[in-house]
């Protein structure tokens, strides 16, 4: 006995047929039109990639494909939402707490320096290298980083006792 073949389903017909309700129902739940674009795109994506488990019905592959296009949607808000949490924190992070002319004035002494001194402050204060990674990345002895890194924080040091600016502990 011989089982019946299973009808297949024409898989262009159906995102031809349904990509512009897709599109609406996107644009209907986002802010902006490129993103309701890109939400489409990327469905439409996942359902090629999963075109085998399509349903063969017409009625049942329009239901897979929404609820396809439902965790695209789902994914889209948790990124927006733990983009926004990191911009947040990116900005309370930016906060510098210090008195801004003393802020300034730091920044126009390490402007002052040599670029490669300028750089190594930079990459180690700002940017969290140790001095042997610093080191690396500017293609230099750790030696030479190290003695370049102690001079450069004496000049401001000395430059900020001179001003007033602080006081020697």
């Amino acid at each position: 006995m011989t089982l019946p073949a299973r009808t297949k389903l024409d898989f262009a017909a159906l995102v031809e047929r349904e990509a512009p309700a897709l599109l609406a129902y996107f644009g209907r739940r986002v802010a902006s039109a490129d993103d309701a674009a890109d939400l489409l795109g990327d469905t439409l994506v996942v359902a090629w990639r999963k075109a085998a488990s399509v349903p063969r019905s017409e009625t049942e592959a329009r239901m897979w494909l929404y609820g396809v296009a439902r965790r695209v949607l789902a994914t889209h808000r948790r990124t927006l939402a733990r983009r926004g949490a990191l911009e947040e924190k990116l900005r309370a992070d930016a906060t510098v707490h210090t008195d801004p002319p003393l802020l300034d004035h730091v920044r126009a002494l390490i402007g002052d320096l040599d670029l490669v001194d300028r750089e190594i402050i930079g990459l180690h204060y700002w940017e969290g290298f140790t001095l042997v990674e610093v080191a690396r990345i500017l293609g230099m002895r750790p030696a030479t980083v190290r003695g370049r890194h102690a001079r450069a924080r004496a000049s401001i040091r000395d430059a900020l006792l001179e001003t007033g600016d602080v006081s020697e502990a």
